[in-house]
Formats: structure tokens, C-alpha cells, sequence
């Protein structure tokens, strides 16, 4: 049973707070659907958020099932079902294997028997059955939107809320999902609140709240809509709102209230006894609860509603462990990657592309560095073999350095491509999902497991295919082995950031812009080319991931093509050890600016 009392949701615009949903009491018993609708504006959709606990109400309760949600703990993942205005599931999945995902995420079960029975009954409910191996994105809307329902019911909810569910679909598709709705809310005492632009089939309903500028200015059976507003038809309603302010009306529902949900009480009590509306037993109220004083805003339940009980509430379903939800975030994810096409064309073309782009260059970097004389008396010939030393030198430091940089800061770039758009891609999906008990420590776990394997199969890729026509300047196969763990750091590095990037903002597109600078700023501002200032190299160096890397490379060399490469720069070189540190800490950096990322709401 759920009830609000006297709810306020309060923004602050301008230095003025604005009420968008002012003193709302109304009251939602078992087993009744309920729509919810009003001008464009008028908070719809901000009541429904609300009601589920994505919006914090600035004032009032808001109870459910005689718990205070205002002052006790929020609803249970299982205990409520939501449906947004968008699309909640995954293009490249078929339906049963959106609603099997859903199911593993959300419910425990004991075997893979249960498992089947019960995608296999959600599927008939919503009569999907007959599209269970069909693609997502070769759905209708119509079928996409009991898509969404039936990944709602997974855990078998008992309040369901429905964010628009039949805007923008034909008249046939909007009278299914409104019929479909209306049985749900028949069976286990489901009580299922659907907002909606839409006044057809208002006779399905068991009630319609109408709000006005964020107030409710009416709540009451659908016989008696055109009624209390004083017209012939549905379509006359809004204009009549609008004829005057939202207190008014306010005040004038306040004023009939109690007999409209007389008459609602009374269909309903009709309803049970012709055994058209099944509901479930009450838990056994705790004595303080019981003598709770109940508002004059409620709509009181008969107690003849005991004697047509004809099963009891059904337990809650358990939420996965976050090892159970880690293994199908990432099962999934494999599954998602290799079904896009486009995606695994690109990983291809980079992986395969990038290395040979480097081999084309390694010429210049396999050439050796002459070496001086064991004696140097000053003769001309000793003069000019000094000259194409120091030319030798000069070319091959500047060709190893290139090289060295040139890989790391391809693997930089494959790292942006990874991940800018890992979580800012599907934002609102997350966003549902962990509305839905996705633990946000799983949703990342399953991200790093993923993008670790690219990360590794780029990086050693890079480095053993380059190695076949530009042999790491170090006598031993330690500067080599070395050297690819710098580039697996900084492909992991530059990874993990973007990451962290991509879970902080809003967009894909924000974050995609966002990565794109990152990179770009890696070459100039690593000191390779060019030495910065000493001023502005204090200041950039410890977040440039190519510097360190770049570094760390040199360092793993033998000493004369470090010397070489001196001699080409300005820019100064650290121990590869803290080169490797300061990789990690960026590596760390990146995941736990991730988890702030993925725990934060945001939720548009």
C-alpha cells in the first residue's frame, strides 16, 4: 500500500525555491491502477520520480506498506518496478537473453531450472514469447515498451511505476500496453501507476490523478472525471484547468475528496468479491504501526478485503552477490562487443594499423651509433670521424626517441578509444540498472575485466610486432620486457582515466570531446619534442601518462642510446622505477574517479 502525505519536491531556480510538486497526499491501495496525467509541465513525471526515491522530497511522507520511506530505509530493489521513457535494453541482445540478463542482475535463483521458469513465465505474461530470439533493435516501439515492462517484473514488484510507456505509439500498440498494464495490476495485489499524455482508455484505470502546476486538482474513478470538471468529454479537462490557478483546484478536490474515494473503495470492494481482483494477505502489522493515526487524506481499505485473500504476499526475491552480478556485467558486455560490428572493425583496424604505422618509421631507429676512437690526437681524420659521431648520435637518439614515443602515444590514443565511451554510452541504462540493485563496485569490476583484456592485447601486440622490425636498443631481452610494460601502463593508464572520465559526465559526447584533448595534449606537453619550461614542466609533468612512459622506456635502454638521446633533448629522465609508480597511481586515479562517477546519481 502506498501512501503520500502532504509531498513537496522543491527546486532552487533564481534564488527562489519553486515547488514542482506542492503538498500532494493521495493513496495507491493493492491491486489498483492508477493514471497520472496533466498539461505538459504540470510534474508528471517528477511526482512518479518521486514516488520511487530518484527525486528526495523537500517535505511530507511518503509511506509503503506502513514504512515512513521519508525517515526509515528507501523501497527494497525488489519491492518496485520502474519503466523510464527510455529504452532499457541492449540493441544487440535478443529478448530473452535482455530479460535472462535482467534476471540474473536482479533475482537469485537456485538453479538454472527456476532461472528458465521464470523468463519463460514473464515472457508469456507480456506475450513476448513469440519474439523471445529476436533482436532488440528489430522491435517496434510498441514491443519494446513490453520489453521494458517485462524486465521490470522480473523481481515481481509490487508497486509498478510506468514513466509514459505508450507515448508516441499507434492507437493498437497504446490500447495493448494499457490492457496489458490493467492485467498486471489484477494478480498479486500489484498496484501499477502509469503516467501518461494520453486520455484514451481511461475506463481500464481504477483511477486518475490529475495534476495542475504541481498540485493534484483531482483524484478519483474515471465515471466521474467529466463530471467534476464540468464537461462533455476527456478532451475538455485541460482546457478547463488551465481556466484557473492550480490552488483551486487544489482546494476544490480537497472539498470532495473523501467522496470519491468512497466510490473508488466501493468499486474496489465489487472488484474482490466478483473475484476480478486478486490480492494478497497483509503482514501482521507491528502495535505501533496499527495505532498509527491515519490521515483524513486516505483512502481506507474494507476489511471485508481479508475474507477474498486468496494467497499470501510472496517473499521478496534476493539480490544476486557481487560476484554473480560481475560475471553476467561481463558476459554480457563480451556478447554486446562482438555483435557489433562496427565496434570489432574498429578494434581490428587499430590494432592492426597502429603497429605498422610504427614499423614503417623503425629504419631510422635500427641504424648503430658509431663510436669514437680509442685515441684522439686532433688529426683531420680524427676531426671528421668526431663529426659523424656526434651526426650519428644526433640522428639515432632522435630516431629511437621518436619511435618510443610514437608507440606510446598510439597506445594512449587505443586507450581513449576504449573507454570514453565505456560508461557515458549507456549512462541511463546503468542508471536503471542500479535503480534496480546493480552494485556500482560489480558495474566496474566487469568494466576493468574488459577493457584490461584490450589493454593487454594492444599493448603486447604493439610491442611484439614492432620488435620484428625495430629490435629494442638493449643488449638483453630486460630492456625489452621493460619496455612493453610501459606500454601496457600507459594504454592502462590513459584507459583507467577515461574511464573515469566517461563516468563523470553526463554525455558520450562530453566525454568522447573531453578524451579527445586529453590525448592531443600528450605529445606537446611530454617534453619529447620540445622542452617546456621549467616553470610549466613542474606543474604538467606528474599527469602527462606519456612522459612517464616515454621515460621509463629510455631508462630500460643501454647507456649509450640514453646518452644519444641527451643529447637530442632537453627534457630529463627519471628512475624507471618511479616512472612505473607514478603509471599506477594514474591507473588508480582513473578507477576511483570511475566509482565516484558511477555512484553519483545522474539520472536527467
Amino acid at each position: 500500500m502506498l501512501e503520500l502525505q502532504d509531498v513537496c519536491f522543491t527546486i532552487q531556480k533564481d534564488g527562489e525555491a519553486i515547488n514542482l510538486i506542492d503538498n500532494a497526499s493521495l493513496k495507491v491501495p493493492r491491486g489498483h491502477f492508477m493514471a497520472v496525467v496533466g498539461p505538459s509541465g504540470c510534474g508528471k513525471t517528477t511526482l512518479l520520480k518521486t514516488i520511487a526515491g530518484l527525486n528526495e522530497e523537500s517535505g511530507g511522507d511518503l509511506i509503503w506498506n506502513g514504512r515512513n520511506l521519508a525517515k526509515e530505509k528507501d523501497f527494497e530493489p525488489a519491492e518496485i518496478g520502474y519503466v523510464p521513457q527510455f529504452s532499457i535494453a541492449y540493441d544487440q541482445l535478443t529478448v530473452d537473453e535482455s530479460i535472462e540478463s535482467a534476471t540474473r542482475l536482479r533475482v537469485k535463483t537456485k538453479d538454472d531450472s527456476e532461472l528458465d521458469d521464470r523468463i519463460d513465465r514473464i515472457l508469456e505474461e507480456t506475450g513476448l514469447a513469440p519474439l523471445a530470439d529476436q533482436l532488440v533493435k528489430l522491435l517496434s516501439g510498441g514491443q519494446k515498451r513490453r520489453l521494458g515492462l517485462a524486465m521490470e517484473l522480473v523481481t515481481s514488484p509490487q508497486l509498478l511505476l510506468c514513466d509514459e510507456v505508450t507515448s508516441g505509439l499507434d492507437p493498437r500498440s497504446e490500447r495493448d500496453i494499457v490492457h496489458l498494464l490493467h492485467g498486471l495490476s489484477r494478480s498479486n495485489g500489484r498496484a501499477v501507476i502509469s503516467v501518461t499524455h494520453s486520455l484514451a482508455h481511461l475506463e481500464l484505470y481504477d483511477s486518475i490523478l490529475v495534476l495542475h502546476e504541481g498540485r493534484i486538482a483531482f483524484h478519483g474513478p474515471p465515471g466521474e472525471l467529466t463530471h467534476y470538471f464540468s464537461c462533455n468529454d476527456t478532451e475538455e479537462v485541460y482546457p478547463k484547468l488551465a481556466k484557473q490557478r492550480s490552488e483551486k483546484w487544489q482546494h476544490s478536490w480537497n472539498k470532495h475528496r473523501e467522496a470519491y474515494y468512497k466510490k473508488i473503495e466501493n468499486r474496489r470492494n465489487q472488484l474482490i468479491k466478483a473475484g476480478e481482483l486478486t490480492i494478497p494477505a497483509e503482514e501482521t502489522q507491528a502495535p505501533e504501526k496499527s495505532r498509527q493515526k491515519k490521515s483524513d487524506t486516505t483512502l481506507l481499505e474494507d476489511p471485508a478485503d481479508q475474507r477474498k485473500i486468496t494467497r499470501e504476499i510472496s517473499t521478496l526475491v534476493k539480490t544476486p552477490g557481487v560476484i554473480s552480478q560481475f560475471s553476467t556485467l561481463l558476459t554480457r558486455r563480451w556478447k554486446i562487443f562482438f555483435r557489433d560490428r562496427g565496434q570489432v572493425f574498429l578494434q581490428l583496424a587499430i590494432l592492426i594499423c597502429f603497429p605498422i604505422l610504427v614499423a614503417l618509421f623503425s629504419e631510422r631507429g635500427n641504424e648503430n651509433i658509431k663510436r669514437f676512437s680509442d685515441r684522439y690526437e686532433g688529426t683531420l681524420q680524427q676531426i671528421q670521424e668526431h663529426s659523424m659521431v656526434e651526426k650519428s648520435y644526433l640522428s639515432v637518439g632522435s630516431a629511437v626517441s621518436g619511435m618510443v614515443m610514437f608507440q606510446v602515444v598510439l597506445l594512449a590514443l587505443m586507450g581513449s578509444n576504449n573507454s570514453a565511451r565505456e560508461v557515458a554510452g549507456e549512462r541511463l541504462i546503468f542508471e536503471k540498472e542500479k535503480f534496480g540493485g546493480i552494485r556500482p563496485i560489480a558495474y566496474l569490476g566487469s568494466k576493468i575485466a574488459f577493457l584490461g583484456s584490450l589493454v593487454i592485447i594492444q599493448s603486447l601486440w604493439m610491442a611484439i610486432f614492432v620488435q620484428q622490425f625495430w629490435k629494442f636498443p638493449d643488449g638483453s631481452d630486460t630492456g625489452f620486457l621493460d619496455h612493453t610494460l610501459f606500454l601496457v601502463l600507459v594504454n592502462a593508464a590513459m584507459t583507467s582515466i577515461c574511464l573515469g572520465i566517461s563516468s563523470l559526465m553526463k554525455t558520450a559526447e562530453q566525454s568522447s570531446l573531453l578524451c579527445i584533448y586529453l590525448v592531443g595534449f600528450q605529445l606537446p606537453l611530454s617534453g619529447a619534442v620540445l622542452a617546456l619550461p621549467e616553470s610549466i614542466e613542474s606543474i604538467t609533468r606528474p599527469f602527462i601518462s606519456a612522459y612517464w612512459a616515454w621515460s621509463g622506456s629510455i631508462e630500460s635502454m643501454s647507456p649509450s642510446y640514453r646518452n644519444a638521446i641527451e643529447a637530442v633533448t632537453e627534457t630529463s629522465f627519471q628512475s624507471a622505477s618511479t616512472c612505473q609508480y607514478l603509471l599506477v597511481i594514474h591507473i588508480v586515479i582513473g578507477l576511483i574517479a570511475s566509482y565516484i562517477g558511477l555512484k553519483r546519481h545522474q539520472w536527467n
